[in-house]
């Protein structure tokens, strides 16, 4: 199998089907090495057996942040060989996160699946979470040069401080009245674009990439995940659940301080004062609540000021990228992948 990330077309998901088959295998052997049970939980997870152990092709997801570390290395001219470990540990990382986020919100459903706290429970899930966080330090303690040393451990472990502040906040802003838009965009930036960030910056590393390289494809990260998390936010409320996997209306159900949602209750509209006043009712929202809150964000603007700012995201995300000299080809990847993100129905 070819060690390129970009296939010869650079149709999005071709880009990510070919990261997966280079770190997916990466990633199963780094599982087999977990005790039972939590490697039927973790392997539950991925997507790659059932609650039985037994064998499945469900899928671990899109690999998303993996294939940015792939292509962020390619682009600086490195083979994906030379990456693979980080690509391993961010992807690790990612589903750690997952793992934990899944309990503290109490999703039921991921990818159409039963979540697996739902399955072994809550322990277990925490525990299985715990576990990749560990099998992801080893995969770049084991990486090859530079990538091992201490810029490659810093540059994950900042961004996993920033993903623990933003889900912090994310989990305290459900207890709060009143949330700014700013908030919410910082909340973001911690919580999804920093290991977006984290990712490309590692791809950099990983490539003996220049500060000025680093530093740029660290910002291409960045504003791509801030896009990432605004087009997540509109599908937790407009997306189909048939593409999405997740119930229609979860995020709102739960009050969810969401960006458009955010948006809309600081629009300074009637929508966005009722929209308050249903938010802060204290009672159990029935499907009828969650339809008319549904209204009330788009009647206050909070959906079209979403899709305006994922646009000016990706936008501001394709001038960083354009900021540095890539390998043309990789590049492209890279630019496929924004399209992805911007453009995607799940």
């Amino acid at each position: 199998m070819t060690t390129t990330l970009t296939p010869d077309t650079s149709e999005p998901w071709q880009v990510l089907r070919r990261a997966g088959e280079l770190t997916g295998p990466r990633i199963a052997q780094a599982l087999d090495r977990l005790s039972e049970p939590v490697r039927t939980v973790a392997r539950y997870h991925f997507g790659w057996c059932d609650a039985d152990g037994r064998r499945t092709d469900a899928g671990w997801g899109k690999g998303l942040r993996g294939a940015l570390v792939l292509g962020g290395a390619q682009a600086l001219g490195a083979a994906a060989g030379q990456a693979l470990g980080a690509a391993a540990a961010v992807e690790l990382v990612h589903n750690f996160s997952v793992l934990h986020d899944d309990v503290m919100d109490q999703d039921a459903t991921r990818r159409g699946r039963p979540t697996a706290w739902t399955v072994f429970g809550s322990a277990q899930a925490v525990l299985a979470g715990d576990a990749l966080l560990v099998l992801a330090m080893e995969q770049l303690a084991t990486a090859p040069a530079p990538v091992r040393h201490s810029a490659g451990i810093q540059e994950l472990c900042r961004a996993l401080l920033d993903l623990v502040a933003g889900q912090s906040a994310d989990l305290a802003f459900e207890e709060r009245a009143d949330v700014g838009v700013e908030e919410c965009l910082a909340m973001a930036a911690g919580k999804t674009a920093a290991l977006f960030a984290g990712a490309c910056g590692l791809g950099a590393l990983a490539a003996d990439g220049t500060p000025a390289q680093t530093a740029a494809l660290r910002d291409f990260g960045h504003h791509l995940g801030l896009a990432f998390q605004l087009v997540d936010d509109l599908l937790g409320i407009w997306g189909d659940s048939r593409a999405t996997g997740k119930p229609v209306g979860a995020d709102l159900r739960r009050r969810k301080k969401s960006l458009p949602v955010v948006a809309a209750l600081h629009s300074g509209t009637p929508a966005g004062r009722r929209l308050a006043e249903l938010y802060g009712d204290g009672r159990a929202w029935e499907s009828a609540d969650i339809q008319r809150a549904t209204a009330l964000v788009e009647q206050a603007g909070g959906r079209s000021w979403a899709v305006e700012e994922a646009a000016r995201q990706r936008s501001t995300a394709l001038d960083r990228l354009a900021a540095v000299a890539l390998d043309p080809r990789a590049a492209q990847g890279l630019r496929s992948l924004v399209d992805l993100v911007t453009h995607r129905s799940s």
